[in-house]
């Protein structure tokens, strides 16, 4: 088989020949090959070997990463990173009630994994020490405004493009009761607020405290 191009005759351009075809189906994929003669060889092939070959002339580059990144992927609608906050102090703001002055909390941290998009609110877990191990244990943060898959709600608050400003704009929006607040301590299962009351002004998280929630393979592969 061979394709003629729409170019002058006088060019001297002999026919393309045709040397393969992939055809996608609903539940497979065929590659045909084709000899000298235009006689075809079918063969099925898998997909992820299909994407694997067309990829291998894409050269990747990650370019320069931001401090204490755990990982990174190329995502939609931008890439991810994961961004690894050693246990610290942070101060907070902390309304309850719609309408009334926010509580202004100064409460120590454990270990934070953020995993953040540009311009997105962040999946947010816990860890008793920065992971090194797909096997890692991970821990529900234990914050307000984030839901058990790690996912935060964001409210009206804006997050920044630039990656290392993520994990600080989080701080600074209110924290209200939005998310799931509840078996985020073990100490004080249903009410969140207890446990930052409690440890307000202390110097380091009870990480005792922290409620498992799988690990670093499992968050990886969420979606």
């Amino acid at each position: 088989m061979t394709l003629h191009t729409a170019l002058p005759l006088d060019l001297g351009v002999a026919p393309d020949s045709l040397e393969a075809q992939i055809q996608f189906f609903s539940e497979s994929v065929r590659l045909i090959t084709y000899d000298k003669n235009g006689a075809g060889t079918v063969k099925m092939v898998s997909a992820m070997d299909v994407a694997k070959t067309l990829s291998s002339a894409i050269s990747l580059d990650t370019g320069l990463l931001p401090p204490d990144t755990l990982w990174w992927a190329a995502d939609q609608p931008t890439p991810l990173y994961a961004l690894w906050q050693k246990p610290r102090k942070w101060k907070v703001a902390l309304q309850l009630k719609p309408f009334e002055p926010a509580e202004r909390l100064e409460i120590p941290m454990p270990g934070l994994i953020f995993i953040c998009q540009a311009g997105r609110p962040p999946r947010i877990f816990a860890a008793k020490k920065r992971p090194v191990r797909y096997e890692d244990r991970v821990y529900k943060a234990p914050l307000f405004n984030v839901f058990n898959d790690g996912r935060s709600c964001p409210g009206n608050h804006k997050y920044p493009v630039c990656i290392p400003e993520i994990p600080e704009s989080f701080f600074l929006a209110f924290f209200t009761l939005a998310g799931d607040s509840r078996e985020r301590s073990k100490k004080h299962p249903k009410d969140l607020a207890d446990l930052w009351h409690e440890i307000n002004g202390t110097e380091r998280f009870p990480t005792t405290d922290l409620v498992p929630c799988g690990n670093v393979a499992q968050i990886i592969g969420m979606k």
